[in-house]
């Protein structure tokens, strides 16, 4: 028998044991004693609970921090920031892709607009990702019987980024669309806010994959890590954070963030790179990062392609509160 409507909205007051380690996992709430990435945070929280454990409460939509939904379990969390984990909480479910996002399609390159709180491509046991779901979309457009190859990834986005990017349909496609990042002739422009008040410039600097503390970031060596450069535009200024147009020549993991994160700018919903921001910080439900513009060549006619992207609603709701209080 089907449970009454009132009964399947009642919350869940029982306790869940955890699947890997037997460990009792209740509903709970507290605050960040110190900086520190959230897996560590809930694991101390949660005594005897594993690393899975605690990463599949972030995953499956059960915390809340600073009373925004989690969605990263490493980004670090400041202290005093409060904590609550909700057992009883829906699953989080991936955001809406739909035959709308594909923006161009043909037999060589597909250019899709990315929702956030979307991997691009499989992390860890992730498996709603975005290179998964357009390729199911790809299948109901091919005619019965057809088959679709794999996707080529030749550049990602951030989960909590949102905009454009571009996938390979064939491996002459994928290459092609490789040496043009290689060569620095696709055209990438995010839109971008960032706390403070940030000046137009130019970032150039090497980026590690640890710069001493676990983190990415910038080294003074010039024989270890790549190249980073990121132009940056000043657009509007709200005096606690401003909005930026973000250049890349390079397409390095974090680079827009990590270059206005070590210029004391951090981007609003920024998780991992603000530990030493000291100023006001800016509520956002997510990272305000967007891929607002990509250029390319097509990789096999040679034509030039160019697509824009609008700011989606929670980021120009984040924009418009800013505008208000200004």
């Amino acid at each position: 028998m089907k449970p009454r409507r009132d009964e399947r909205k009642r919350p869940v007051e029982a306790p869940r044991p955890a699947q890997n380690s037997g460990v009792v996992l209740r509903d709970s709430a507290f605050e960040a004693p110190a900086p520190a990435p959230l897996d560590r945070l809930l694991r101390d929280h949660y005594a005897g609970a594993s690393w899975n454990d605690v990463r599949r409460l972030v995953k499956t939509g059960k915390v809340t921090v600073g009373g925004s939904l989690a969605s990263d379990p490493a980004a670090v969390v400041r202290a005093g920031t409060p904590i609550a984990v909700r057992m009883a909480a829906p699953k989080r479910a991936a955001g809406p892709v739909t035959q709308d996002a594909i923006v161009h399609l043909d037999a060589h390159v597909v250019v899709v607009e990315k929702p956030a709180g979307i991997a691009t491509v499989p992390y860890e046991d992730e498996r709603d990702t975005l290179d998964r779901l357009v390729q199911g979309l790809l299948r109901k457009r091919a005619r019965p019987g057809t088959s679709v190859a794999p996707l080529g990834v030749v550049q990602r986005l951030d989960k909590d980024t949102s905009g454009l990017l571009v996938f390979a349909r064939t491996t002459t496609a994928k290459r092609g669309l490789q040496q043009q990042l290689r060569v620095h002739t696709v055209h990438r422009r995010y839109l971008a806010l960032a706390h403070g008040d940030v000046r137009s410039e130019t970032f150039r600097s090497r980026l590690v994959d640890d710069r001493g503390d676990g983190f990415r970031g910038s080294t003074d060596n010039p024989l270890i890590g790549r190249e980073a450069i990121t132009h940056v535009r000043r657009l509007e200024s709200f005096g606690v954070a401003t909005l930026v147009e973000c250049r890349l020549e390079t397409g390095r993991t974090h680079q827009i963030r990590i270059h206005l994160s070590e210029a004391g700018h951090p981007l609003v919903g920024e998780r991992v790179y603000q530990r030493a921001y000291e100023g006001p910080v800016v509520d956002a439900p997510r990272l305000m990062l967007h891929a607002a513009e990509l250029g390319f060549e097509h990789p096999v006619s040679g034509l030039p392609l160019s697509f824009e992207s609008p700011l989606p609603a929670d980021f120009q709701g984040v924009l418009a509160g800013l505008r208000r209080k200004a």
